[in-house]
């Protein structure tokens, strides 16, 4: 089919044109980037801690009463919450996934700052930790109870070294490229300590902002002053333990209370509620400017078909079929969203560079060019259709007299 003529009519219509031509640019822009948003939150709202969180309870403590036997009735918890029923395990450590606190720690493979260093997420506990927390061992061997130290006494005396270290397999990666980590130094806290394992995957507590999941777990026993209580259990008992817990918590010495007694589940949903209400809050945004522009394709299709009455009756008569002309209204709007995809991936491309990025978004990536592309060139074809069989169905005669 010629496009000269279309060319021509759409010269003589340069308004309603650049409407829909400037209708598509702008719907490209936006929905690429918000795809590539949502992308991005739906893959933060998937990361995989390497927690059992189905099993796993957190309780906070706080004294109401200044206490200094703090270590004693430490122990004295752990006892009674150990023989709680359905209650597997207990640990106290230092941070939690989704917490509150987020220790970081320098690392590096060679002294005085020297090879490669990288940041990690500074878990500390005992030889408790790993089963607790469910972490998958996959090579070397976990702490012996002789490794830990008392964190209070680390403390006093900064000169201590932490003698072994287990670390997640990215972190191993990163350091040791190629090789095992098992048995070889880090130096991180005072000095060098020496990977004695690796676990497969270990989070960071504040997922949202790590750029890597580098973790490493410290042999360093906390008291329920400078670290939290995590439990792990039956799922199906977890709220009835949270409250026998709590009140465990309140006989070893009511001098104490629990700030807070969650889930990791109920953790993690409290955590990423302001993602999941962004990638809703994009994804509602992102059809509904889809829907304006298949209804502003549908309207001026119908008023230029209503313009153009007389001039399908004179190409009717002239022999053209109901398909020559369906084609025609077809072509003319993929002419017009061709132009506002080519402008919309410009504007795609502008967007992220000046608005996205500088807010910590990544670059858009080349991919949803085309895939949004691909949505506004089907959108607009459908659009257009009932319109144009409307005109392709306009008998001869009566297109003419209109």
């Amino acid at each position: 089919m010629a496009i000269r003529p279309i060319l021509s009519s759409l010269a003589r219509h340069r308004i309603a044109a650049g409407l829909i031509v400037a209708e598509v640019a702008l719907a490209l822009a936006f929905v690429s980037n918000a795809l590539h948003m949502i992308a991005e939150r739906v893959e933060r709202l998937n990361v995989r801690t390497g927690l059992a969180e189905s099993e796993l309870i957190n309780l906070d403590l706080r004294a109401i009463a200044p206490i200094e036997e703090h270590e004693a009735l430490t122990q004295e918890d752990l006892r009674r919450l150990r023989a709680l029923p359905g209650v597997k395990g207990v640990a106290v450590v230092n941070q939690v996934a989704f917490g509150d606190n987020n220790n970081n720690s320098g690392v590096n493979n060679k002294p005085d700052n020297a090879g490669t260093r990288a940041g990690a997420a500074s878990y500390e506990g005992d030889e408790h930790f790993l089963g607790v927390h469910g972490l998958k061992l996959i090579a070397g061997r976990n702490f012996l109870p002789e490794e830990v130290l008392n964190n209070s006494a680390f403390d006093k005396a900064p000169e201590t070294q932490v003698p072994a270290l287990i670390i997640s397999k990215e972190l191993a990666d990163t350091m040791f490229p190629g090789q095992s980590a098992v048995g070889k130094p880090l130096w991180v806290f005072n000095g060098s300590s020496t990977v004695v394992g690796v676990v497969e995957a270990l989070t960071n507590t504040n997922p949202s902002f790590a750029r890597t999941r580098h973790a490493l777990i410290a042999p360093l026993r906390h008291s329920y002053r400078g670290g939290t209580y995590v439990l792990r259990v039956e799922p199906a008992l977890r709220q009835q333990l949270i409250r026998q817990a709590t009140a465990v918590i309140r006989e070893v010495d009511p001098r104490r209370s629990v700030r807070r007694g969650k889930t990791l589940e109920e953790m993690r949903s409290s955590y990423f509620a302001e993602d999941r209400s962004m990638t809703w809050l994009l994804a509602g945004v992102s059809v509904a400017l889809l829907t304006v522009t298949a209804f502003g394709i549908v309207g001026l299709a119908s008023f230029w078909v209503a313009q153009r009455t007389r001039m399908i009756g004179v190409r009717r008569a002239l022999g053209a079929t109901q398909a020559q002309i369906r084609q025609y209204f077809q072509l003319e709007n993929l002419l017009l969203c061709g132009g506002g995809v080519l402008l919309g991936m410009l504007g795609a491309v502008a967007l992220s560079h000046f608005v996205m990025q500088p807010q910590g978004t990544p670059a858009l990536p080349w991919l949803y060019l085309p895939i949004g592309a691909l949505l506004l060139l089907l959108l607009g074809q459908l659009a257009v259709l009932a319109p144009a069989r409307k005109a392709a169905s306009l008998p001869a005669a009566a297109a003419m007299r209109a």
